[in-house]
């Protein structure tokens, strides 16, 4: 009842009610400073822990120097401004170290006692501030008033802090600002009821009660500055924190390059196209996009240009999307689309928009190119009713407009599961060909023109699957790529032709490809030379052949492979001449040991002008370089005849002997067999032809 009745009597209830408010705005920014705090570590930790003291320590001492200017202690007063600031101080500093405890974690009773620290800093502060009230007349203290004041601070503190720390209920931030505002309120207020002045005439003038509510006004002003910069700060921080974190949302959805939503977003966005289209019935079309001369425009012009391209593919993209379209750049030179669709013409008209678009020239610094594309198409439900076969229908259907160079877009069909299924079964038993013996070496003869001599042999690769019987390389090697056995499958055939080849009676060249993804062997040279050392096959017997494709995907590393395998003393061919990315600057970087004209120039060579043309351009520039010249796929005497017109240096063909076993050309175990009978000797050319055929 004392407590409340010197509130009631013996203070300015409205100084009383401005502290009340200077007290709870301060408390409660200082405690969500305080939670800041908590969220960080390191020196962000300590920073948010300073501006919380501040703030807590500035609001407490406003709360009680206002709250003591509203206290009417019936005599003059005066206050001692060294106290009056050290009672600042220890408030600030007081609580900062009650809030360091709280959070350091180190005991559960962390929160608990650092809430404890801070009551013991608000008593102090309150004290050491009466210590600087000055009053004339003489003051009584009620001890037991004194340490109910010091004990409720220590408790309702504690217990506001572990609330504010802990945060065990969903009330918890309330109650921590209730508790906490009680703790100072009970403290300040008890303390004063604790107090009793008898006036004394010393002479001391009273002070004006305006000057004092000016004083109280002007404290609670400097006490809301000093809150309103811990709120600043706060906001600050977390629109900051807020854009960090739309940045970095953006980052994981959107590819960085082209901006476009990235494979995340798009799986995301169509988890939620299915669910809509099964609520509402409609369909959904799912749409696999690869670009088809990418790799082209960054090989030859580089990744900046490729670059390039990427950004303006992905704004025309952008321009060509309308309501329930959506599209994304899954990776690489892969984009992805998705169409939300009634009637099947819709659906027609978004894919045409898509082709046009891709279809359409660009200009990338001074050249003008067009990138192409090919489309795969799966629709929701008929084609598969969840993300994974939607997606994976899509590619199929991609990948089958990739192989088909009559379409640039393809819609699933069931068959292609069928075919993609019987990919899987080859490459499995693939793997376990060379194990079981499955796989074997054939021979075609490579001739020389002039003279019908036997120059040597290419070394072709031939499988005998036990239930599917011969299955083609062009059909087998591109699996072996694909799925990585092309290593092992390659040095088996390398080991194998030059184990074979040193058996023979006449020192033959033998030709041997190799993919390009063998490269990526990490010391190619090194292979080479230690199966030629195991075989006893001298190397100068040796022919590697490569297509120009394997040096421009890794110029830098293939050349100086290349460049280590010649010195080996090893001829290298450039393989499938006048096609794909032929160009005279390969020819330049490296010296050729041979060019092998690719055989797409045979079958028009006798009818089509332009295929004449470009057989004599080769021919030409191979003898102003110096290098030989073979051509493939010879299948006519009317061929061989334009060849030998044209002074073309070598030949093979089926005209010339297909691709046999080795025991059908040398006999067994090297034995000298037909091979050697034919090709013995200078015969005219056109009549030793005819005796291989028969």
């Amino acid at each position: 009842m004392r407590v409340i009745s010197c509130i009631a009597t013996e203070h300015n209830l409205w100084l009383v009610l401005l502290a009340a408010f200077v007290c709870v705005s301060g408390v409660a920014v200082a405690l969500r400073l305080l939670r800041k705090a908590g969220e960080n570590r390191g020196v962000k930790k300590g920073g948010w822990l300073f501006l919380t003291s501040v703030a807590a320590g500035a609001s407490i001492w406003c709360t009680h120097f206002i709250a003591m200017l509203a206290f009417d202690a019936g005599a003059p007063i005066t206050f001692d401004p060294i106290l009056t600031m050290i009672s600042l101080v220890i408030a600030v500093g007081g609580c900062g170290y009650g809030f360091a405890a709280a959070l350091s974690r180190k005991t559960k009773l962390a929160p608990l006692l650092g809430g404890g620290a801070v009551g013991l800093a608000i008593a102090a502060m309150h004290y050491t501030g009466m210590l600087a009230y000055h009053v004339d007349g003489i003051v009584d203290w009620d001890t037991s008033y004194v340490v109910a004041s010091v004990a409720m601070s220590v408790i309702f503190s504690s217990l506001a802090i572990g609330q504010a720390v802990r945060r065990p209920r969903k009330f918890s931030a309330l109650a921590a600002l209730g508790l906490f505002t009680l703790a100072i309120v009970s403290l300040h207020f008890t303390a004063m009821a604790a107090v009793s002045v008898t006036p004394m005439s010393t002479g001391m003038g009273f002070t004006e009660p305006a000057i004092l509510q000016a004083m109280a006004v002007a404290v609670a002003v400097v006490g809301m500055m000093i809150v309103g910069t811990g709120v600043v700060s706060y906001i600050i921080d977390a629109q900051t924190s807020e854009e960090s974190y739309r940045q970095l949302q953006h980052l994981a959805l959107n590819d960085a390059l082209t901006g476009l939503p990235n494979r995340t977003s798009f799986g995301s966005q169509l988890n939620n196209e299915i669910e809509r289209a099964k609520e509402n019935g409609s369909k959904l079309a799912v749409i696999g996009i690869d670009l088809d001369r990418f790799k082209e425009i960054n090989d030859l012009r580089g990744h900046k240009a490729g670059d390039e391209a990427l950004k303006q593919v992905a704004r025309r993209l952008t321009r060509l999307l309308g309501d329930g379209e959506f599209v994304a750049r899954v990776g690489g030179d892969e984009f992805a689309a998705m169409k939300r669709f009634t009637e099947q013409a819709d659906l027609l008209d978004f894919v045409a928009r898509l082709k046009d678009t891709l279809f359409q020239p660009m200009r990338i610094d001074d050249f003008d190119c067009a990138t192409g594309a090919s489309i795969g198409v799966a629709v929701y439900p008929q084609d598969g009713e969840n993300l994974e076969r939607l997606v994976s229908n899509a590619d199929l259907a991609m990948y089958r407009a990739k192989a088909d160079v009559t379409r640039a877009i393809c819609f699933y069909e069931l068959r292609m599961d069928e075919a993609s299924r019987t990919r899987q079964s080859l490459a499995r038993d693939l793997r376990q060909a060379i194990e079981l013996d499955q796989l074997e070496l054939h021979y075609q003869v490579q001739t020389s023109i002039s003279t019908g001599e036997i120059r040597g042999f290419e070394v072709l690769l031939r499988w005998t699957h036990p239930e599917r019987g011969q299955v083609p390389p062009s059909e087998f090697i591109p699996i072996a790529e694909e799925n990585g056995l092309i290593m092992a499958i390659g040095e088996w055939v390398l080991r194998t032709a030059c184990r074979q080849a040193a058996t023979w009676d006449k020192p033959y060249k033998i030709a041997v490809n190799l993919s390009p993804v063998q490269f990526a062997h990490p010391d190619l040279a090194s292979l080479v030379r230690s199966i030629l050392v195991e075989t006893g096959l001298d190397a100068q017997r040796l022919e590697l052949e490569i297509t120009e494709s394997t040096i421009i995907a890794d110029k830098v590393r293939t050349l100086q492979t290349l460049r280590r395998i010649r010195e080996l003393g090893v001829t290298i061919a450039l393989d499938d001449f006048g096609t794909g990315y032929s160009s005279l600057d390969t020819l330049r970087s490296f010296p050729f040991d041979k060019i092998k004209l690719d055989r797409s120039f045979m079958s028009e060579l006798e009818e089509n002008p332009q295929a004449k043309a470009i057989v004599r351009a080769v021919l030409t520039l191979g003898k102003s370089l110096n290098i030989p010249v073979l051509a493939e796929g010879v299948e006519t005497d009317d061929q061989l005849t334009i060849l030998q017109t044209e002074l073309c240096d070598e030949a093979q063909g089926f005209f010339l002997g297909r691709p046999k076993p080795i025991e059908q050309i040398f006999g067994v175990e090297g034995v000298e067999g037909e091979a050697d009978q034919q090709f013995s000797g200078r015969m005219p050319l056109a009549r030793m032809a005819r005796k291989l055929v028969a």
